[in-house]
């Protein structure tokens, strides 16, 4: 039986980046029937919303989820943040068309357990048995399809194993994803040169995929990346995606002057957005090409050192009396947070109009990166209210309308009748991230109620208490 709730009285800001206004929502099922005022008598559940904002459900556009939904579908550290979808597939790793005990580097960041889909198809049906508290839309990675298709992964693709590639994406696409992600900056993707990359991508394009990429450098290189990036997209026909944007290295400090300009400058011929978290640390697997000496490297996990969790490598180092770098082969396979970036890039690339928020986070880590818990409530809380740095309702434009407009989520990320009700109400004098790299596993002050296809999944007085409703989305599905 379908139930009918009302939000009512709250400040509706409602994903268009238009001005907030008060108004009631009234939800029949899984969708939103009226914005306005509503008489309180004709739902069955009232939600006292005054003081409130009433805003589209969070859509994190850059995950590692995709093992986790599976594992762990009460998805609490998205609802607590006010997230109802996650984007999974990014940085060229994902589930699918992948079968395999053993995946290559950098698929392990997603666990080795659920390699079993062949195609994207398995994996939603996969979705849906388990029934995720929150909704999954899925890119395909262009290393999932190089070790689906490939055994040298120091080369480019042949010509037959591009066609393979491609035909693997193209499926893909029949079964509903959104598009392609790359990962160049990994060593297994790190020798695909752009005609792999776009003939690979143009499969994506006649059904209006997007390409979603963690460019090949984004130290001092970056400028060169981005470029390489933008003609892969143009070429292939489709709209790019720079995945957390960043200027990483102390040799790259302050350049987001610069590639911003640059973008500003490659929008003028082609689609382009962009996506970035609201940490000035990163997070990914341990590289000794990542360790300089210079920034902060905090041991998220370590397969041969697991006592070495949450310590920082120079501590590290300094205690078994090597070099940094040496301490980090020691520790290999593992991850780390990096701190790699600066406050003022941060909040440059977090203010510009093309940017989309991402989490990034990884959820196998044994000690992850607090933005897996903390990234949405950050923003709104520190950065908006806090700081002052964004408006109300360019913040969570950032968070529903926009991805819904570039990644083709139809029916999502704007309050409006006849949409689905992914809803989140938070408290605006109270958002805010507990998240911390000490102690990162922190549910986020001031989300009060997270509805997911209209219904009610999380609530912060009730915060152990979780619906699942979440479903396996299909662009503009």
């Amino acid at each position: 039986m379908a139930t009918t709730i009302l939000l009512r009285n709250g400040l509706v800001v409602d994903g268009t980046g238009r001005a907030g206004f008060t108004a009631d929502v009234l939800i029949h099922g899984d969708t939103i029937v009226q914005v306005g005022h509503i008489d309180p008598a004709s739902a069955e559940r009232v939600i006292d919303c005054d003081g409130l904002v009433v805003a589209p459900g969070f859509i994190d556009v850059h995950t590692h989820d995709d093992a986790i939904v599976l594992e762990a579908p009460d998805m609490l550290p998205k609802l607590s943040q006010g997230v109802t979808t996650v984007i999974v597939g990014n940085c060229g790793i994902s589930l699918a068309p992948v079968i395999t005990d053993a995946p290559i580097e950098p698929l392990g960041l997603l666990g080795n357990a659920h390699f079993r889909f062949d195609r994207l198809a398995g994996y939603a049906d996969a979705v849906d048995a388990a029934g995720p508290a929150i909704n999954v839309a899925a890119l395909i990675g262009h290393t999932s399809l190089r070790a689906a298709t490939m055994k040298d992964f120091s080369r480019p693709a042949t010509a037959d194993e591009r066609v393979g590639m491609a035909n693997c994406l193209r499926q893909a696409m029949d079964d509903g994803a959104l598009g392609l992600s790359s990962g160049v900056f990994y060593e297994n993707a790190f020798a695909a040169d752009e005609r792999e990359l776009v003939e690979v991508a143009a499969a994506a394009a006649a059904a209006g995929g997007v390409y979603a990429t963690h460019i090949r450098t984004e130290l001092e290189g970056i400028l060169d990346a981005m470029q390489e990036a933008a003609r892969t997209a143009r070429r292939s026909g489709l709209p790019l995606i720079l995945s957390h944007h960043k200027c990483a290295g102390p040799a790259n400090w302050g350049r987001t002057r610069e590639t911003l300009a640059l973008m500003d400058s490659l929008a003028t011929r082609q689609p382009i957005g962009l996506d970035v978290y609201p940490y000035t640390a990163g997070s990914t697997v341990l590289r000794e090409d990542l360790v300089d000496g210079v920034i902060d490297i905090l041991i998220t996990g370590s397969e041969a050192h697991p006592e070495m969790t949450g310590k920082r490598l120079a501590d590290i180092a300094a205690l078994w009396g090597i070099s940094q770098q040496e301490a980090c082969r020691r520790l290999i396979p593992g991850g780390a947070c990096y701190f790699q970036m600066t406050e003022d890039d941060v909040q440059r690339v977090l203010a510009h109009p093309r940017t989309m928020i991402g989490s990034d986070g990884l959820p196998h880590d044994a000690r992850p990166h607090p933005r897996l818990w903390g990234t949405f409530p950050r923003v709104l809380g520190h950065y908006c209210r806090d700081l002052g740095l964004l408006p109300l309702e360019r913040a969570v434009f950032k968070m529903t309308g926009l991805p819904a407009a570039q990644f083709g989520l139809g029916r999502r990320g704007t309050i409006a009748c006849g949409n689905f009700a992914d809803v989140t109400v938070f408290d605006p004098q109270r958002v805010r991230d507990r998240a911390t790299f000490a102690d990162p596993e922190q549910v986020s002050a001031g989300i009060r109620h997270v509805l997911v296809n209209g219904a009610t999944s999380y609530e912060e007085d009730n915060a152990s208490s979780i619906s699942r409703n979440g479903r396996f989305l299909r662009r503009d599905n």
